[in-house]
């Protein structure tokens, strides 16, 4: 039989609903699931004597020699499987469990289809493809995405220059409005907070360094002609594992165990949450936690957001650093209550 545009994506699903131990598959049904595949990708269907001839010839010796099976069940009807459980055409690594799950990841994708990100249509239409997955078009499942962040429309070429180990001319605004060109190897793109975050070996006119860059204030960057310098030092994997964020200290900022109590009715929304992965319980009589993290700006900002209900305990230092930013802050509503009242 003559493979035409659609031949393979047929195959696909019947392999997939072949494998499936889980679910007895008719023809009927599977025509049914073929069709809904078929209709969503090229929006033609096929009938009962189509799949019929695919099943003929993915049994074909000379073809796949897939052991599809016939199994009567409920009177006269009968189901299709593969008599081996472990057979695929494709030669799948995947089980139908595996494969479940593959299918929730890709709905979780799928949030972020659309728009700039056309690598990511990209692979979930060859995963779609590749393993016969209907996705769920219900939007069960919801991420936090600020559609009007500066900088989203470069993520797809960031990575991809991350990946392709592909340095770029950055052109890069400060918060006071400064810009500055730097040369930088991408290594590696973190999000925290709803942003997005370019890290990499940065060469400047000041020296090298590994750079932190957030994507909504990068103005735009070229490829620049200069060879890669591979990163042999960081691991990103555990780099940020003693910080809050995405902000490493200088070097001289060592690991503090700072411990925070909380109001009762905010205690255990902070054990539900916990705001570093070293978070621990010293006390739910008197709502006390402890994390063990390198104090950097982030970690102020996720402090400060339970006031009034928290109190910094220890270190000293850092109590002390909180109780002057809140002094400095009340005075400015101390002066707004003064004016006030000499009008």
């Amino acid at each position: 039989m003559p493979t035409n545009k659609n031949a393979q994506l047929r195959y696909q699903i019947l392999d997939h609903c072949f494998s499936n131990r889980h679910h007895k598959y008719t023809i009927e049904d599977l025509v049914e699931k073929v069709n809904e595949a078929l209709y969503d990708m090229y929006g033609t269907e096929v009938s009962v004597r189509q799949i019929r001839d695919d099943i003929k010839y993915m049994r074909d010796r000379v073809s796949y020699n897939a052991p599809i099976e016939a199994v009567p069940f409920e009177g006269n009807k009968c189901y299709y499987h593969y008599s081996d459980p472990n057979f695929s055409i494709f030669n799948n690594d995947l089980s139908v469990e595996e494969l479940t799950k593959l299918t929730s990841t890709i709905d979780m994708l799928g949030r972020y289809r659309g728009g700039n990100n056309g690598w990511l249509e990209e692979v979930i239409s060859s995963l779609e493809l590749r393993f016969g997955i209907k996705t769920n078009r219900e939007h069960i499942v919801a991420f936090e995405q600020n559609e009007q962040l500066r900088g989203l429309e470069f993520l797809s070429e960031l990575i991809d220059s991350a990946i392709n180990h592909q340095p770029l001319n950055l052109l890069y605004r400060t918060y006071n409005g400064r810009e500055m060109n730097v040369v930088i190897h991408p290594y590696h793109i973190k999000q925290y907070n709803n942003r997005w975050f370019l890290f990499g070996l940065e060469q400047s006119s000041i020296g090298d360094r590994i750079a932190n860059r957030p994507l909504d204030r990068i103005v735009k960057f070229s490829k620049a002609n200069v060879p890669f310098i591979p990163n042999t030092t960081i691991d990103f994997f555990t780099r940020f594992d003693d910080v809050v964020g995405v902000t490493i200290p200088e070097d001289d900022v060592k690991i503090e165990t700072i411990t925070l109590k909380f109001e009762p009715h905010r205690f255990p929304y902070v054990v539900s949450k916990p705001i570093h992965r070293s978070q621990k319980v010293v006390s739910e009589e008197e709502c006390i936690i402890q994390i063990e993290v390198r104090p950097n700006k982030e970690l102020e900002s996720v402090i400060f957001s339970y006031f009034p209900h928290v109190e910094v305990l220890s270190p000293d230092s850092i109590r002390e650093e909180f109780k002057e930013k809140i002094c400095n802050n009340l005075k400015k509503y101390m002066s707004v209550q003064i004016d006030r009242t000499d009008e």
